[in-house]
């Protein structure tokens, strides 16, 4: 006799009835830390459906012994949706950082409309997990709506919601996205199709470091996506890295320390390893830094991506000074290991934190241009953390999560390290923070989208705000993170929260406003060259 399963009879849906889920993070710590924001946001959120008319189920009960409500591991999400009417309406609130793949499984196969809303914060990053999840949905191919707001009591988020709960979508306007149109003239244009080619043509490696453990599915372009660029990656394992940093001497480290100094990085030092940034944690920083130049020479690698947060938070301090080192001209140099030769000697390795594969493609392509255009070739993501109107303007917080190029500061003499905050980084090691310097900069992102690769392209004004607005901004935010000031050009805060498909997106410094504007044509030629889709954001 065979044994056939028993399939479990998912409920049905009721009249009415708008179902909500809330994805978190992997690490605990964080969870918990993170719940009553996230507590304070579903209140907010059932108070207005319910002005609406709707009753609001919660998909998942709140666990006292693990102290949140978070959904924290893809089988828990599984779990939860096989419990949830396939058809009903459903809420995906975030607070908070989150893990797409959390989630992702069980919204793949929901029938019903799904809308992912996050709060207006600068404090919590529900905006980065918004876009985050956003763009995993956009690569999934499963249709979506977003929505955010302060505290769901404004006009425009009450008609969104209604507007969702009626039809089962919500479309905002993003009448500042124009398709580029290809053309054979000028000199950009001619320079951005000729780096396209010799990268088609001669070919690149990126090396990944346990690609996808920080769950952002949007961020893994698949090979066959990948390589028709030119480019491969080398698949690499973090424990590769730790090996490799257990080789290199205290006195390389030292070295390394010494250059820095002399450069002008200001250290803010303490001796407890549970809260300060330490000289052990440093030292062994330094040494993954000397450690990723090896392994990268040892494979030919034209980019590196460290996945720190998972796997090596709880071995080695954090990877962050090593990344923003990486992605900088100068540097303390590193010799082969029989020292016959310094590796990468005067330029960047470009580094794409997180693992983040779109930002790979870009950052590379982005130092060749940039190299061949003689501007500053050192290339950086950001989070979409947050912004706010001031002196009459929006003014976007971009907050990577740890280390910029030291020249996105104005230099070395100009940036700082502080400890990263234990709720991520139980482990520590120090930043390369700074306030980004005023200027032109050319904003991008690679993106997957209807199964091909897409790519939006910007221009923003990088501005200098009174010190005490920037603090403001930073103690609203995470203080030991550097911090961009932007102004996007053309494209209004919901008009970029509507269209942009990842938690991240790419810059890159001009000398000036028309120098931006030739290195924004010379790289969307060079991506449309590739085959992408490319967009222009904000740009007639």
């Amino acid at each position: 006799m065979y044994q056939f399963p028993q399939l479990i009879e998912p409920p049905a849906a009721e009249s009415g009835v708008v179902y909500t889920v809330a994805s978190g993070d992997l690490r605990q710590s964080a969870n918990q830390t993170c719940w009553p924001v996230q507590e304070r946001l579903e209140a907010h959120l059932t108070e207005a459906l319910r002005d609406l008319g709707w009753s609001v189920r919660r998909g998942h009960e709140v666990d006292p012994a693990k102290g949140h409500g978070f959904i924290d591991s893809q089988r828990a999400g599984i779990e939860v949706f096989k419990t949830l009417p396939p058809d009903a309406p459903l809420i995906v609130a975030e607070a908070v950082w989150q893990y797409s793949h959390h989630v992702l499984a069980g919204l793949r196969s929901h029938r019903g409309p799904v809308l992912i809303v996050a709060n207006w914060s600068g404090q919590w990053p529900g905006l980065v997990g918004l876009l985050n999840l956003a763009g995993s949905l956009t690569k999934a191919g499963r249709p979506y709506s977003v929505l955010w707001s302060e505290d769901f009591t404004d006009a425009w988020s009450r008609h969104g919601l209604k507007t969702w709960l009626d039809s089962g979508e919500l479309h905002h306007d993003i009448a500042h996205v124009t398709d580029y149109q290809h053309t054979d003239g000028g000199v950009e244009v001619a320079l951005g199709k000729a780096v396209a080619r010799q990268l088609a043509t001669e070919k690149a490696i990126i090396g990944v470091f346990d690609e996808g453990c920080m769950g952002m599915y949007n961020a893994i372009i698949d090979d066959e996506l990948l390589n028709p660029l030119g480019i491969y990656k080398e698949r690499l394992s973090q424990s590769a890295l730790v090996a490799e940093m257990l080789r290199v001497g205290d006195e390389e480290a030292r070295q390394a320390r010494t250059w820095l100094d002399e450069a002008g990085l200001t250290f803010h030092l303490g001796t407890d390893e549970a809260t300060e940034l330490t000289e052990a944690q440093l030292t062994s920083q330094l040494k993954m830094y000397i450690a990723a130049l090896r392994i990268a020479d040892d494979f030919g690698l034209d980019a590196v991506g460290i996945q720190y947060q998972q796997g090596l938070k709880d071995v080695v301090p954090a990877s962050d000074l090593a990344e923003g080192l990486l992605n900088n001209v100068a540097r303390p140099p590193v010799l082969s290991r029989d020292g016959s030769r310094e590796l990468y000697p005067g330029r960047p390795l470009p580094h794409f934190n997180e693992v983040d594969e779109g930002v790979a493609v870009d950052a590379l392509i982005t130092n060749r241009l940039w190299t061949a255009m003689g501007l500053d070739p050192a290339t950086t993501l950001h989070d979409v953390r947050w912004g706010e109107e001031y002196d009459g303007r929006f003014v976007w917080v971009f907050e990577i999560s740890g280390a910029v190029p030291a020249s996105h500061n104005g230099g070395y003499d100009r940036s700082w390290s502080m400890r990263q905050p234990p709720m991520y980084f139980p482990l520590g090691g120090g930043t390369l923070s700074g306030v980004s310097k005023p200027g032109e900069i050319v904003w991008s992102r690679v993106f997957v989208m209807d199964g091909a690769l897409h790519a939006d392209l910007g221009r923003a004004t990088v501005v200098e705000l009174p010190e005490e607005e920037t603090e403001r901004r930073l103690q609203a935010t995470t203080p030991q993170w550097p911090i961009m000031h932007a102004v996007l050009h053309g494209v209004s805060r919901d008009q970029f929260m509507a269209r942009h498909r990842a938690n991240h997106l790419n810059v890159a410094y001009a000398d000036d406003a028309d120098g931006a504007g030739r290195a924004l044509t010379a790289k969307a030629a060079a991506f449309a060259e590739l085959g992408m889709h490319v967009h222009l954001c904000g740009i007639s």
